[in-house]
């Protein structure tokens, strides 16, 4: 007599989690060299169960040692790997604020941009695009940026196009840095921001790569403006958008960010 599979509803849950666990896993490591690492390790991997089907016993053990010595391998060779899925975890599923003491508390109020505020971002930066003054705009969401404020010089400054302007005109010692918008003010400027370890196109330079590598590592969206040719770009979730008009601009602004009536 058959006996039938029994699949419980822990068993799909466990299935979905790993499939989620899997797909977050390789938007984390897509394009880099990380992942090409992976595809190796896992070759290997299925060559050590060849070799234990067909009983051949010395390359076994030799390959028997070499993963029981994979694990520490794994994690002294994806560190900021690792550390980046880490950060992605606690901040694109707001932990830090579920376990933050203010909010357990009820004592946080919470401060956003306003529409008034979009359309002085947008006009600065086509104002910068036009003179083709590179700038690199950071706004944070949910995730408050405090690690990357901190390398930067704190302003806690209104927001206002002609401050914009200021900072990224390239004879001020603060334009090679990102600013960072935190509520409804500017937080820092002259900001260092984690680099993208993924392949992008050639044409994009280091503020692009920055942008890049803070959206992969926060919830927070970014502005460039090109110096070399004028555009506008927006990035998102380690994803960019190019050549961008300021229409484009502010409606992703809106999109992205919880406006203040």
């Amino acid at each position: 007599m058959m006996a039938f599979i029994t699949i419980r509803f822990l068993d799909l849950l466990d299935i979905l989690l790993v499939a989620f666990l899997l797909y977050q896993l390789y938007r984390l490591l897509k394009g880099t060299v990380a992942f090409n690492i992976v595809v190796g390790l896992f070759s290997i991997y299925l060559l050590w169960l060849l070799i234990r089907l067909l009983k051949m016993e010395l390359m076994e053990s030799i390959m028997g040692q070499f993963i029981g010595v994979g694990v520490i391998a794994l994690i002294i060779v994806f560190h900021p790997e690792i550390r980046r899925f880490l950060v992605f975890v606690g901040t694109h599923y707001n932990l830090n604020r579920v376990f933050a003491l203010d909010q357990l508390l009820g004592t946080s109020k919470k401060k956003t941009i306003n529409q008034v505020q979009i359309d002085i971002l947008a006009d600065a930066c086509v104002s910068m695009a036009k003179s083709n003054t590179g700038a690199l705009i950071v706004i944070t969401l949910k995730s408050e940026l405090n690690e990357q404020i901190n390398t930067g010089e704190k302003l806690n400054a209104k927001i206002s196009s002609s401050l914009l302007r200021t900072i990224f005109f390239k004879n001020t010692p603060l334009h090679d840095g990102a600013v960072i918008i935190r509520g409804n003010r500017i937080a820092a400027a002259g900001c260092i921001l984690p680099l993208t370890q993924k392949e992008i196109d050639k044409s994009m330079g280091l503020r692009h790569r920055a942008a890049i590598g803070i959206t992969e590592a926060s919830d927070a969206v970014c502005i460039i403006v090109s110096e070399e040719r004028g555009w506008i770009s927006f990035a998102k979730d380690g994803e960019i958008q190019r050549r961008i008009s300021k229409d484009t601009l502010m409606t992703l602004l809106a999109e992205n960010i919880e406006t203040e009536e």
